[in-house]
């Protein structure tokens, strides 16, 4: 019997032959075959778990092998086989089936650029076909090749701009008819109003057509268009037509632009690079001139920027109502202040040994507004910006999407830098044309750019207004700095009804802060940024004052 069982177990471990072929039979499939072949499955397990990760810079053999395989497989529309030399297959997957299926663009011809290093530009020439209308379609766009953390390959970098660059990640493309009719937007002369004439209004025309075409009377036509995807409607970005195969009809919006401030506005903001402003009446709200010299972003409706010492102004407004301060009071700004372990510097480490509030304010010197932090709470700004301002309750309905202010309630140091417009505060240049106008009508009037009428629409409104005494105080100290203080150069000949503030807002990994400045003159109010401008009073202060001179001869 034992010998049997020998017999037996000899028998069970010989191997079995398959097409003449030995196969070995381990418990570890993955690894049998290396178990002939030398060294066995442990040495082949260890050879696999150090095979290292190639690094370092792509070589340009590389990059256009890789570039050529994506754009081929593309053009080809084969679209797993793009997809996988991407680092997001699946986006890509998407994102390229919808645009055949839902964009219906066809015959597409890819034709590769000139590399930069791993940069590779290319231009995209197709048909998009839709129920018997087709128009070609032709852009440009771009990609990065990189190495895939995990393995080390060269892959497209994968974002949706790839496939068109008015794409953000989670958008998509689409072609049909459009969802919104298009619109005919007149200036408050009746002038029609274009991105030909008006550079700066392709958003706000987008903004108006989504909010009021299929109110203005019009038909839809059929386009190609980028539809918003969550993160894009969360930025308040509107869809946008990239191609238009049928003309709808379009319906009219009257808005309230001013065509000479308009074009005026546009002609200022070329004069600084990253600049951004608005110009409003401050007794009706109405806005009559929006400009931005980048075209892609709306930063001066939609922008959430420090505003800097311009925030000053409702920090003023809360001392005066308190009775903190008055503007002839002494109050002297020392060079450095402590706070909740933090230590605050005036800018050029300047300070007022002797002198007023008014002083400070009009030289902007940042001590003397935060070392009233000790006597106030924490939700003091916060309270004063949303109940006499309208700021940072996001109900504000001008006729196109805007960011409406932030100013949350903070703590120790943060709140200190909250008193100066830093810390968590966030505005745009529509925000500070509303405060600037505020203190000059006393009252808050939510701007708006299309009047409540058409819609029905509600305005925003301020739970309380200033008081006269506060709304005297805060003209005086305003009124000092346009005459005396930091804005004085730029307000020159403007007086004397008139009042402003510069501000300068440091950004993190910035060399140079944001330009701030708002100001008004008699009924019309302006405010403008420059990002990494510098001080306010060099760059966003002749723009906001030359636009506020031509509207006072007006």
């Amino acid at each position: 019997m034992g010998k049997r069982r020998r017999v037996a177990d000899r028998r069970k471990k010989r191997p079995a032959v398959i097409g003449g072929v030995i196969a070995a039979v381990a418990v570890g499939a993955g690894l049998g075959g290396y178990a002939l072949y030398g060294g066995g499955a442990a040495d082949a397990a260890s050879k696999a778990a150090v095979k290292p990760v190639k690094t370092g810079p792509l070589s340009a053999t590389e990059v256009q092998t890789t570039a050529r395989t994506f754009l081929a497989s593309w053009q080809q529309g084969k679209v797993p086989q793009a997809a996988a030399v991407t680092d997001d297959a699946a986006a890509c997957v998407r994102l390229l089936t919808g645009y055949a299926k839902d964009a219906h663009i066809t015959g597409v011809k890819l034709t590769e650029g000139t590399r930069t290093g791993a940069k590779v530009p290319f231009s995209v020439k197709a048909t998009v076909s839709y129920k018997g209308v087709s128009k070609p379609l032709s852009y440009d766009s771009a990609f990065s090749v990189v190495r895939r953390t995990s393995d080390g390959k060269p892959v497209v970098n994968w974002h949706a701009a790839v496939v068109h660059p008015d794409l953000a990640d989670g958008d998509t493309l689409a072609t049909g008819a459009s969802g919104t009719p298009p619109i005919t937007a007149l200036d408050r002369d009746g002038g029609e109003i274009t991105t030909a004439k008006y550079p700066s209004l392709g958003t706000v025309l987008d903004g108006l057509r989504e909010k009021f075409g299929k109110k203005a009377g019009g038909k839809a036509g059929v386009e190609l268009r980028v539809v918003r995807g969550t993160a894009s409607q969360k930025a308040k970005l509107s869809d946008k037509t990239l191609l238009e195969l049928s003309k709808g009809t379009p319906g009219t919006v009257k808005t309230t632009l001013s065509p000479t401030l308009q074009a005026a506005a546009e002609k200022q903001v070329t004069t600084q690079k990253n600049a951004s402003v608005v110009v409003m009446r401050p007794s009706t709200g109405e806005i009559y001139a929006v400009a931005n010299s980048s075209h892609g972003f709306n930063v001066a409706f939609q922008g959430s920027l420090a505003p800097g010492s311009t925030m000053k102004i409702v920090t003023s407004t809360m001392l005066f109502e308190k009775g903190l301060i008055t503007p002839d009071a002494s109050h002297p700004c020392p060079k450095t202040y402590k706070l909740a372990g933090w230590t605050f510097h005036n800018d050029d480490d300047s300070e007022i040994k002797k002198g007023t509030f008014k002083m400070a304010f009009g030289a902007s010197c940042n001590n003397a507004f935060i070392n009233f932090a000790p006597k106030l709470s924490d939700s003091d700004l916060t309270t004063e910006a949303q109940q006499v301002y309208g700021l940072g309750m996001n109900n504000w309905a001008i006729g196109v999407p805007t960011f409406d202010g932030s100013v949350p309630v903070q703590s120790g140091a943060q709140m200190g830098a909250s008193l100066i417009g830093q810390g968590g505060v966030r505005m745009n240049p529509l925000n500070m044309a509303s405060v600037a106008a505020t203190v000059e009508t006393g009252t808050f009037h939510q701007p708006y750019l299309v009047a409540p009428s058409v819609d029905n629409r509600t305005l925003a409104k301020a739970s309380r207004t200033m008081s006269a005494k506060t709304q005297s105080e805060l003209k005086e100290v305003m009124q000092y700095t346009a005459a005396y203080g930091t804005a004085a150069q730029a307000m020159a000949g403007l007086g004397p009804d008139y009042g402003a503030k510069t501000g300068s807002a440091e950004v993190d990994g910035q060399k140079k802060p944001n330009g701030w400045f708002t100001a008004y003159k008699g009924d019309l109010v302006g405010a403008g940024v420059v990002q990494a401008g510098g001080h306010g009073g060099d760059t966003a202060g002749p723009i906001v004052a030359a636009l506020l001179k031509l509207g006072s001869s007006l």
